[in-house]
């Protein structure tokens, strides 16, 4: 039986690689090493090695020192036998990063980690800012060296990247040169004007930037083609159309579209999918039982087939209590993410935790239960909305203490969706409120009482409770207390099926520098379309019951967005 070594440090979702490695290796047995004794004890046998990471590069490179890793690494690495580092795991390779300019990396190559800049000259063009963190399916575009060792790689296809730092070169550079690349082969990617490592080979040694285990089809090729030891592997063949002519977006990344998931418990006690009218999702009948679309697994599992690049799970009442003992939601993401090669996102009532008992659960604690069960993301809702009230009452700083806060600490601002439910509220002039308001310049938009201004209200617990905070106020906070993207709902939108409200969406984005995913309000193709048409901007755009009633399926969805133009992911 085949061994597969994945070095564990604790730095974000393991789980999604080892289910993985069982999809294109099945059989293989997956050998976690953790710490220095650990590595002694396999030494002698290991001779593919993994080493992943997510998240923080200051949080993963202490943890592999402090678990005494690093040498036995290194040395392992010089002994000639295989490894391949992922994400964070090849920003490891180089000496330093500036997101922890403290700690050293193994120095391998001789580069160093810069932060993508939001300030990006392809986007101030148009007024925009670049969003940071890359989140996103990007592609492999530019190559130095000798491209057969970098195991099938294919610069057709696109690959899942989530990060904010990167090995930046110089973008006008065709070729890096003989002396610069010291027997490294390069692959490079642009994320807007930036041009960074997305990939690279010498000898033994092979590490992506992107996720393969996150990547589809095209990943999963690259994972096989390194544990088969075969650098000259041709790669999934791309089945991107060409008879469509498609845009280069401004990042470079394709139009995300994302499957979103409401579970819950119904009266009988199992989670079911479930989608409403404002946030009510019992049926419009005598018996008023919970609305049941399916089964979370399954249809999560149908929208993977079809294309999704994401899925989302929202939890919308079984972690009110404890979601640490949460087993059913647990086992939900364990089951998908043995099947399902995309990111998956999990929310609702992640937070800290006071147990019966009067035991203190952290909230990263929490969430890492939640990353071991195979997210790669939390959404924080609810709690998020207390956190930056708290921000701005306390001067607009942060305790270091909150949900967000150290969860991005040790995963990574990527790890931590903040979600944001609001909902409209008018108002007959600016100075009735501190929240920044919107101008309605349209008369038939005018409020019920011919109000000519709004703003949005964010409400928590599921709509039940409404909250002065608009909902820029909130996402400002967030961002500055370490959130890494906002799912922007919208109450006034969700179950209408009338597109997305852009009017929200435009004024979000067009003052937050992390990636926003549209949400609410998606009844057909074309309404994806309008929000990805919209100036501002948005990363990502998600929809949930056109899908579950089986009105249009995510591949219906991504046919109308290349049939007019635009850059989706096809597998």
């Amino acid at each position: 039986m085949t061994t597969i070594y994945v070095v564990d440090v604790e730095s974000g979702n393991l789980q999604s690689l080892a289910n993985a490695i069982d999809q294109v290796a099945p059989g293989a047995n997956v050998v976690f090493i953790r710490n220095a004794a650990d590595f002694q004890q396999h030494n002698a046998n290991i001779e593919t090695l993994l080493l992943p990471g997510v998240g923080n590069y200051g949080h993963f490179v202490k943890q592999v020192t402090e678990r005494g890793l690093a040498t036995p690494v290194l040395e392992y690495i010089a002994s000639g036998r295989r490894i391949m580092g992922i994400c964070v795991g090849l920003q490891v390779l180089m000496k330093f990063s500036e997101e922890a300019p403290g700690q050293q990396g193994l120095g391998l190559l001789d580069m160093k980690l810069a932060k993508f800049t939001t300030e990006d000259p392809i986007f101030t063009k148009v007024g925009q800012k670049k969003a940071v963190p890359e989140i996103g399916w990007n592609s492999v575009a530019q190559f130095s060296g000798d491209t057969t060792h970098l195991y099938g790689i294919n610069s057709s296809n696109k690959y899942y990247y989530v990060h904010s730092y990167a090995a930046i070169v110089d973008s006008q550079k065709e070729q890096i040169t003989a002396e610069e690349a010291n027997g490294w082969t390069f692959a490079f990617t642009n994320y807007g004007s930036e041009r960074f490592v997305a990939a690279v080979a010498r000898k033994n040694v092979f590490a992506t930037q992107f996720h393969p285990e996150k990547s589809g089809k095209a990943g999963l090729a690259v994972l096989k083609a390194f544990l088969q030891g075969q650098p000259d592997a041709q790669g999934a063949p791309s089945t991107m159309s060409s008879s469509a002519a498609t845009e280069t977006t401004l990042s470079g990344l394709s139009r995300r579209i994302i499957a979103c998931l409401d579970v819950r418990s119904n009266d009988q006690g199992d989670l079911v999918v479930t989608k409403g009218d404002q946030y009510d999702v019992r049926e419009k009948d005598d018996n008023a039982n919970v609305r049941n679309l399916g089964k979370p697994v399954e249809l999560a599992t149908r929208y993977y087939n079809q294309g999704a690049d994401e899925i989302t799970f929202l939890n919308i009442t079984s972690f009110r209590n404890d979601p640490l003992k949460d087993q059913p939601m647990l086992e939900v993401l364990k089951q998908a993410a043995k099947t399902i090669f995309v990111p998956l996102t999990v929310g609702g009532g992640i937070k800290d935790l006071t147990e019966a008992d009067g035991t203190v659960v952290p909230a990263s604690k929490v969430a890492a239960a939640y990353f071991l069960a195979g997210a790669d993301k939390v959404s924080i809702g609810s709690d998020a909305v207390a956190i930056a009230e708290a921000w701005y009452a306390n001067g607009k700083q942060g305790t270091g203490k909150s949900s967000i806060e150290t969860i991005s600490a040790t995963f990574g601002v990527q790890a931590v969706v903040i979600s944001v439910d609001p909902k409209r509220k008018y108002i007959a002039d600016p100075s009735q409120t501190t929240q920044e308001v919107i101008k309605i310049e349209d008369p038939a938009r005018y409020g019920p009482q011919g109000e000519r201004y709004c703003y949005y209200q964010v409400t928590s617990q599921g709509g039940r409770k409404t909250h002065e905070m608009g909902a820029l106020e909130l996402c400002v906070a967030c961002e500055a207390l370490g959130a890494g993207e906002i799912l922007l709902n919208s109450i006034d939108h969700d179950g209408t099926n009338s597109g997305f409200n852009l009017e929200l969406l435009h004024q979000v984005k067009s003052r937050v520098s992390i990636p926003v995913i549209a949400s609410s309000g998606a009844g057909n193709p074309g309404h994806f379309k309008q929000v990805f048409d919209l100036e501002c901007g948005v990363d990502a755009a998600l929809g949930a019951g056109l899908f579950h009633r089986g009105e249009y399926t995510v591949n219906d969805v991504k046919a109308h967005l290349r049939e007019q133009g635009m850059d989706v992911r096809l597998e």
